[in-house]
């Protein structure tokens, strides 16, 4: 069995966790347990700039881009880092594979794949809620007890 422990004085205990038993991951692990009781959930993000409008329409890739900055802002909002997201879901607007593998793989090589080392889920959908929208991630966050 593989684990890693993220902890520091203002973290939640976080533990990363691949039983031998299950299938290897192209970075994430299967299990994921938090010794906290505080949690966030983000909305989702989409890949929206800050007038509301669809950045980089049909282009999964550049919007995998704006939907990461958009994750770090509304981390940094809260306090908190990717590394401590301890559940991801990525949709995309594609039934693909390559297209789904590029977005998983753009989002691993950003400022964000800290976030991308827990429990994930990548999911082709048919439609997301904005026209032109390809990608959407939507985060679970543990948080530091209250001070």
């Amino acid at each position: 069995m593989n684990s890693t422990n993220a902890t520091s004085p203002t973290a939640p205990a976080i533990t990363r966790i691949n039983p031998s038993e299950l299938h290897a991951t192209p970075g994430y692990h299967h299990i994921t347990v938090v010794e906290t009781g505080r949690t966030a959930y983000l909305a989702g993000q989409c890949p929206l700039d800050a007038d509301g409008n669809v950045v980089a329409p049909d282009d999964p890739e550049a919007q995998a881009d704006q939907v990461a900055a958009n994750a770090l802002t509304a981390l940094a909002a809260i306090g908190a880092s990717p590394e401590q997201v301890v559940r991801s879901v990525i949709y995309v607007a594609s039934d693909d594979r390559p297209v789904l593998a590029a977005v998983w793989n753009r989002l691993n090589a950003s400022p964000l794949a800290g976030a991308f080392t827990t429990a994930s889920t990548l999911l082709g959908v048919a439609q997301l809620g904005f026209p032109a929208q390809r990608v959407e991630l939507d985060l679970t966050v543990a948080l530091p007890p209250r001070d």
